[in-house]
């Protein structure tokens, strides 16, 4: 019999984003940063009120998901970012950690595509904790190698266009960047991967219903052949006892 399963609803875009409240916080320290900045032509300013930030954010992520992990993630990056801009005594070092970010992504990105690994369907695996047989799938696999694709292309048009910024001192178009080039071609990246998975799930649930099949077909053709022998064997002599029962008749015959 063949089994029903649930299907698992997957998670929406906006969700894997981490919501409207997930974009909102990630994107305050930038903004807090840039403002002070502007408004007050301080960069320890603008440092100190973007950590400031980013330490209330991760206290109430920490507070709402009852971890501290939120809590770290959220300064950690910011940290980082207001570090390098104290360093270098300028506003827009504040994005060069980004910056350089994007190219490591990217380069790990396609890196995966060619060692046959894509990155699209690993970390979606083990996000949303599924098997890896897409993997033994060359369609899947195919499937995965574009959504990585994009996600590569994604990370290196940030490079190209916060570096020109940050070459040209454009700070206040760098948070724009920054905004704009995040969370908007993370969707565009992030639709490239549910149509891969949903593509994949639905090539391999496809190939499991007709294994199955093939299975139940094998079983019946199996149990049916044995019946057949049954049969053959009750309705068929034994040509050597009735050979035997011929020569005893004939014996007897002969005594008499």
């Amino acid at each position: 019999m063949t089994s029903v399963k649930t299907e698992e609803k997957q998670p929406t875009v906006l969700e894997q984003m981490g919501g409207v409240s997930g974009m909102l916080y990630s994107s305050l320290p930038v903004l807090v940063f840039v403002i002070i900045n502007f408004t007050t032509k301080n960069l320890m300013a603008a440092i100190i009120s973007s950590l400031a930030a980013a330490v209330v954010i991760g206290v109430v992520l920490a507070v709402r998901k009852g971890t501290i992990q939120p809590a770290i993630s959220a300064v950690f990056g910011v940290g980082i970012a207001a570090f390098i801009a104290y360093k270098t005594g300028e506003a827009k070092g504040f994005f060069l950690f980004g910056i350089w970010q994007s190219v490591v992504y990217g380069s790990a990105f396609l890196l995966s595509i060619i060692v046959r690994r894509p990155l699209a369907g690993v970390i979606w695996t083990f996000l949303n904790g599924r098997d890896r047989s897409w993997r033994d799938d060359k369609a899947s696999v195919r499937d995965y190698d574009i959504a990585t694709f994009v996600w590569a292309l994604v990370f290196f048009a940030r490079f190209v266009v916060q570096r020109w910024l940050y070459d040209e001192d454009q700070v206040g178009w760098l948070a724009v960047a920054r905004l704009g080039m995040g969370y908007p071609l993370m969707a565009i990246a992030l639709l490239a991967t549910v149509w891969a998975v949903r593509r994949a799930d639905k090539r391999l649930k496809a190939a499991e219903e007709a294994a199955e099949a093939k299975a139940e077909a094998d079983a019946e053709a199996a149990t049916e052949a044995v019946l057949a022998r049954t049969a053959d064997d009750l309705l068929t002599p034994d040509m050597d006892e009735l050979k035997r029962v011929v020569d005893a008749e004939s014996r007897d015959k002969s005594r008499d």
